[in-house]
């Protein structure tokens, strides 16, 4: 059975054809969104290394949490959607101007959060401007072709926005509870995203790549987003005051992770540990069931902190799927062959190597280094920081031209 790439390179031409870098939105937000990481994260380090404050409002947790998720991850979310819902519907949905314009939307956010000085009333506009402009760019392709199936995605930007404005509000002062929890709620809804996406793409490009027959089950994929929506209203509950469901939380969270883990089973996972594209897939698909697990674990366990299962969300699930996305579309549309520069081989090692170690390393540090290196955490934070960020440079500096330069077939886009 022949099955169709659902981001195969078949968007429409646009009536006049714009610079390469603006030809598509993939082009500029995966760009801006590895030069981002290969900055902020690094930046986050030295500010938590040295106990530096920032002019947010915000703590300085807190701050970092909404960069990577409102800043680094959305810019990867935008550049995916405009591209896909492309090919989804036959439309256009930013190129040229438009799409340098919401580039620039996405860069005054950035600013006005940049932690010099406190953002303020026209800072939280800026910042909560972008996601607006960005559903318009793929909500006006999708319902004129009424592509159903894909309206969630709306659902989730807009659910995505609330949740930042939840966390604006709190720091103006606004009586909506902690930013902390509607930052960790934004998480999660990106990590619906992910599950999403995953779900649809990850076995498909493993049987288009090894020819490897792989199998979906319906009646799991509904059960793990059960799981996974128990889990997370359980968690805001909680924070709001209902501590009554922290064993909702545990069994919900631990049974989302098991139900992560157990989707894969058919997906041909042996198969493509021989292609670099697609088992940083697989990996970061894996780190969510872990994520899950260990936040299930952090209840009933105190050597397990919910840090540990947030940063194996963060940095093993949105850093090696965001970066093994980027390498694939960005070599599928733009006309070249399947087969990154074997550096991104090591980049994806070098993401995988700092999740473990910033998820893991905490739990087994203190028994074996607390008494001969009192700041080895310190030190798992800007190890984990340094090879994350060379991970993002090597991707920025290998697929700058790739980014860049006009398609090799010719085509638009």
């Amino acid at each position: 059975m022949v099955q169709i790439d659902l981001l195969a390179p078949n968007a429409p031409a646009p009536t006049r054809a714009p610079r390469a870098l603006w030809a598509c939105g993939f082009r500029p937000f995966f760009l801006v969104a590895a030069i981002f990481a290969v900055v902020a994260v690094p930046w986050w380090a030295t500010i938590f290394a040295r106990g530096l404050s920032v002019a947010t409002g915000w703590s300085a947790l807190s701050w970092h949490g909404h960069e990577m998720i409102f800043g680094f991850a959305l810019a990867v979310i935008a550049g995916f959607l405009l591209t896909a819902v492309q090919n989804w519907t036959k439309g256009v949905t930013a190129q040229g101007p438009w799409l340098m314009a919401l580039v620039a939307l996405w860069v005054a956010g950035r600013v006005a959060m940049s932690g010099v000085w406190e953002p303020g009333i026209l800072g939280a506009i800026l910042d909560l401007s972008f996601i607006p402009a960005l559903a318009v760019a793929i909500g006006r392709p999708l319902l004129a072709s009424k592509s159903r199936r894909n309206y969630k995605f709306l659902g989730m930007l807009g659910a995505l926005f609330a949740l930042n404005l939840l966390m604006h509000l709190a720091s103006l002062g606004a009586p909506v509870a902690g930013e902390r929890l509607w930052l960790l709620g934004a998480l999660d809804l990106v990590v619906v995203m992910m599950l999403v996406v995953g779900g649809r793409v990850i076995p498909m490009f493993t049987s288009n790549a090894t020819g490897v027959a792989v199998r979906k089950s319906a009646w799991l994929d509904k059960a793990l987003f059960a799981f996974v929506g128990l889990s997370i209203v359980s968690q805001i509950a909680m924070g709001l005051g209902a501590q009554s469901l922290r064993w909702v939380a545990i069994l919900s969270s631990a049974l989302a992770g098991v139900a992560v883990i157990a989707r894969m089973v058919g997906w041909g996972t042996r198969a493509a540990l021989k292609v670099p594209l697609l088992w940083v897939l697989h990996a970061g698909h894996a780190w969510i069931g872990v994520g899950f697990m260990l936040r299930a674990t952090a209840y009933l366990w105190p050597q397990v902190s919910s840090a540990m299962a947030t940063h194996a969300i963060t940095v093993g699930a949105v850093g090696m799927l965001t970066l093994g996305m980027m390498a694939r579309v960005a070599l599928g549309h733009t006309g070249r062959k399947l087969q990154p520069h074997r550096s991104l081989g090591w980049a994806f090692a070098l993401l995988g190597v700092a999740a473990l170690g910033r998820t893991f390393l905490p739990m087994v540090a203190p028994a074996l280094l607390a008494g001969a290196w009192p700041g080895y955490y310190v030190g798992f934070v800007s190890f984990s920081a340094a090879l994350w960020a060379v991970a993002f440079l090597i991707y920025a500096v290998v697929y700058l031209p790739v980014l860049t330069r006009p398609r090799v077939d010719g085509r638009p886009g």
